[in-house]
């Protein structure tokens, strides 16, 4: 799996024209064909847990003070340890862990977890066409 790349030119804040199309259905099929090995893991509602705590303190991030963006953005890199702890348990792909570590690592700023949490979306979508029936 190539790494997700959230801006095309991160400086001029320019996302990706491709991110929310072709590079989300690139991580869906990833992700189906990871399934497909297992049975077990990345199914469509371990994945949505996810999914949903990213679209919580995106919320939270775009309601609150820029103070409070200190408080968020820790919370947000604990995504990274539930995604190894469901590893552990075989609940998810290495890629989906892979996925998650990458795109929180590129995360500093509320407009950046506003464009993952578009990407996760989009990718959601694909997953529903291209994943598991589960």
């Amino acid at each position: 799996m190539s790494e997700i790349t959230l801006w095309k030119d991160r400086e001029n804040r320019k996302i990706d024209p491709t991110l929310f199309s072709e590079k989300a259905e690139k991580l869906a099929i990833t992700l189906k064909e990871d399934n497909d090995k297992s049975k077990k893991k990345n199914k469509r509602t371990q994945i949505r847990k996810f999914y949903d705590e990213v679209v919580r303190l995106d919320t939270a991030a775009k309601t609150r003070s820029a103070e409070e963006w200190d408080n968020i953005l820790p919370i947000l890199n604990m995504l990274i340890a539930k995604a190894a702890y469901a590893q552990g348990r075989d609940l998810v792909s290495k890629n989906f862990v892979k996925f998650i570590r990458s795109a929180i690592g590129q995360i500093s700023d509320p407009k950046d977890l506003s464009v993952f949490a578009n990407f996760f979306e989009a990718f959601m979508g694909f997953y529903r066409l291209h994943g598991p029936a589960n």
